[in-house]
């Protein structure tokens, strides 16, 4: 029974992390104040006056923010699109895998320095410091019509530098033992192999569920972002468990399936074509 209560405990932390998050949207839409804000304090005030959230677990707060990542990720690819990505590609890869490497590097030479710590914990606070919240980044930028490169290259780096720096960590993590050379190998090693199959199984997800949407109707239109949440979540857990970064494939999964952008769009056939009506609910359901 306490395996069945910690799940269903769970399961209330992510429901409830879901309905702050929606309404602090619409709150932030009259009061101007970035969602992000007011999710933080419900945060705040839950922990100190509601006793059975300070019962949680490092793990149910580890899968409560995964989940909640793998949908802000997608959610943040698909509103970017792969036409208004592609022209600012080689920028948004610059700024988001170069520009975490040195954000990285500058924190833990500074940590080293300062603060005395070995370079293995230096590493360790810089990568965990480097990346930027995509989920703050896509709240403010979200509502907002940003012209120019502008509105791609925040956006764009700030989903591309979390998967960066979450694998970073994980090689840097398995460095415990060995010489700084092995060390070093070790976690380029696991770098480079979790980006490579992230972005192989980001583009592979991303023209299978594209193709399975299209071609696959459902009776009512309410299954459809059920069924597109499913195929992104499906894509982040084999991603996974083929030691890549689930976190870039949906990522590029979101980039490859909001191929006009969230502005462009046209909206006058979505009652009429599967595809349209999917991909409209399943913006509802992410953003809110």
């Amino acid at each position: 029974m306490e395996g069945t209560r910690s799940f269903a405990l769970a399961v209330l932390v992510v429901a409830l992390a879901g309905m702050a998050a929606v309404l602090s949207n619409r709150v932030s839409e009259r009061t101007r104040i970035p969602a992000p804000a007011f999710f933080l304090v419900a945060a705040a005030v839950a922990v100190e006056t509601v006793p059975v959230v300070r019962e949680l677990s490092m793990d149910v707060v580890q899968q409560v923010v995964t989940v909640a990542l793998v949908v802000v990720l997608f959610q943040g690819g698909m509103d970017i699109g792969w036409r208004r990505f592609r022209p600012e590609a080689r920028a948004v890869l610059w700024i988001g895998v170069v520009g975490t490497f040195l954000t990285v590097g500058l924190i833990a030479v500074a940590a080293h320095l300062l603060l005395g710590l070995s370079w293995l914990a230096a590493l360790l606070l810089g990568t965990a410091l480097s990346p930027t919240d995509p989920a703050v980044v896509f709240s403010v930028l979200g509502r907002r019509e940003i012209v120019g490169r502008t509105g791609v290259l925040l956006p764009g780096e700030s989903g591309a530098n979390d998967p960066v720096g979450i694998a970073l960590m994980a090689g840097l993590l398995g460095t415990a033992a060995g010489s700084a050379l092995d060390r070093a190998g070790h976690t380029a090693l696991v770098f480079a192999g979790e980006m490579a199959i992230g972005t192989a199984m980001g583009v592979a997800g991303g023209w299978v569920l594209k193709v399975f949407l299209r071609k696959v109707p459902l009776p009512a239109e309410g299954l459809y972002p059920l069924r597109t949440l499913a195929g992104v979540f499906a894509l982040y857990g084999l991603t996974t468990v083929l030691h890549g970064s689930g976190f870039l494939a949906v990522f590029v999964c979101g980039v490859l399936l909001g191929t006009s952008g969230p502005r462009t769009r046209r909206r006058s056939s979505a009652s009429t074509q599967p595809w349209a009506a999917s991909e409209r609910s399943s913006r509802s359901l992410c953003s809110g």
